[in-house]
């Protein structure tokens, strides 16, 4: 029944693609349309409350640990594998009410994410980081910049149900912060990892939270940050990369970061000394992905959909007279093109998460 499942989702998905029935062009760019926006809403309405196969990620400290659900640990973000998964799946909900008015999927949308965010669940969420002896890492910072993710968007919707869910995140969002806030001293060096630690991702979304909420203390913490572990680098190693479970460029998160706290002179400057002309080139190159039903082996088509909104921003910080900006727009509608149409095709390794990556790179 699941296999069927999941060829239902696929085909559709590859034959109206191939009609621009779920993508259309303009101005240059690639936009989701409204069809697009119901197919994708069916991946994480399907996974949120799905609780198993799970991956909790939490440090068993007594026997009685051992015995915890998902679901008991995490009431609200329990689903899609795993809690980063499920809050970044809530974040595409909340993004596709927003941007798509009358999807016939609206009134479940609304009724899962009302039953989430409920305020005792959220406070459950909020404790889980300070009731454990390690829970104050837990999904640091992946997780954290989903979180304010999701919260930046609740923040900014102009809708009664949005705002009182914004409301009732309060308490874990606050939490976050603290926790990063107090973390941000004593990280001595970044990590430039491929997958769920690297640094330079999780600044990006904080650094956008933070001057969407006006939180002017927490952004002068992550850009003074930011410049410490980033404004001295050169010669950014972009030849190496990927990484066989990479789903974030190394090199171009950082890039992606950076551009958003320098001015367009000083961030060209920099992005000249800091990404080699080979490096770009083998980064605009598809990832090739040799099996998707491989749970690690899948992330790389995540990686093609983060080069691809890395490139899109980075572009539209370089001079129009950049001779490099024509490839790297090119290569970046390349990745999501290639890429889309296989997000169903390796069943929930790649379901749980994939949606969501590809709606922030049309975005």
């Amino acid at each position: 029944m699941k296999n069927s499942f999941y060829f239902l989702l696929f085909f559709p998905f590859t034959v109206l693609f191939a009609q621009n029935t779920y993508l259309v062009k303009e101005n240059d760019q690639l936009r989701l349309t409204s069809a697009g926006a119901s197919f994708l809403a069916k991946l994480p309405l399907h996974c949120i409350h799905t609780e198993y196969p799970n991956k909790t990620g939490h440090t068993i400290e007594a026997e009685n640990d051992a015995k915890l659900t998902p679901k008991q640990l995490h009431p609200a973000f329990y689903g899609c594998l795993d809690w980063h998964s499920s809050v970044h799946g809530h974040w595409m909900l909340v993004r596709l009410l927003k941007t798509f008015k009358g999807l016939p999927e609206e009134t479940e949308i609304r009724k899962i994410l009302d039953d989430s965010f409920q305020p005792d669940k959220m406070k459950t969420e909020a404790e889980y980081f300070t009731q454990y002896k390690f829970s104050r890492t837990f999904e640091r910072t992946y997780g954290w910049a989903w979180l304010l993710k999701l919260d930046e968007e609740l923040a900014t919707w102009d809708d009664p149900q949005g705002r009182q869910w914004h409301q009732h995140l309060r308490p874990l969002t606050q939490q976050v912060v603290e926790l990063w806030t107090a973390f941000l001293p004593k990280q001595t060096y970044p990590n430039r990892t491929g997958v769920h630690p690297n640094t330079a991702f999780g600044l990006v979304f904080a650094l956008d939270y933070a001057r969407t909420v006006k939180n002017a203390t927490f952004e002068a913490k992550i850009v003074e940050k930011a410049k410490y572990f980033y404004l001295n680098n050169t010669q950014a190693p972009a030849i190496q990369e990927p990484d066989g479970s990479d789903f974030l460029s190394p090199s171009l998160e950082v890039a992606d970061l950076m551009r958003r706290i320098l001015t367009p002179a000083a961030f060209t400057k920099w992005f000249n000394g800091f990404m080699p002309a080979a490096g770009l080139q083998n980064i605009l190159k598809l990832p090739v992905v040799s099996d998707r039903n491989d749970m690690q082996i899948v992330h790389l088509d995540g990686l093609s959909l983060s080069r691809a909104w890395c490139l899109k921003g980075i572009v539209e910080a370089l001079p129009k007279t950049d001779p490099r900006r024509a490839n790297m727009l090119k290569a970046s509608q390349h990745f999501i093109n290639t890429t889309l149409p296989q997000i169903t095709n390796g069943g929930y390794g790649g379901e749980h998460w994939l949606a969501s990556f590809a709606l922030y790179a049309l975005q």
